[in-house]
């Protein structure tokens, strides 16, 4: 196993962290441990936002929306 050293850590996270761990039983480094493991661990969905919004709406899950057709832009303005 490693270990690191965290320098010039604010007092204040230190007290919020001890109080922290003490809410849920731990030790400040078990809970330090975790936090980093949790933040850490988490892997980037592969999925990206447009096949989440699918997964739930979509003609596959009910709803099936009726695009209205797009009509021409409108002419930029001119600042002759």
């Amino acid at each position: 196993m490693a270990s690191i050293t965290i320098r010039n850590l604010d007092d204040d996270v230190k007290t919020r962290l001890r109080v922290r761990a003490a809410d849920r039983g731990r030790s400040m480094e078990e809970e330090a441990r975790r936090i980093l493991r949790d933040a850490v661990g988490r892997r980037p969905s592969s999925r990206n936002l447009v096949s989440i919004i699918r997964s739930h709406f979509g003609p596959d899950n009910g709803v099936d929306l009726e695009l209205p057709a797009r009509e021409p832009g409108r002419e930029p303005p001119s600042f002759d």
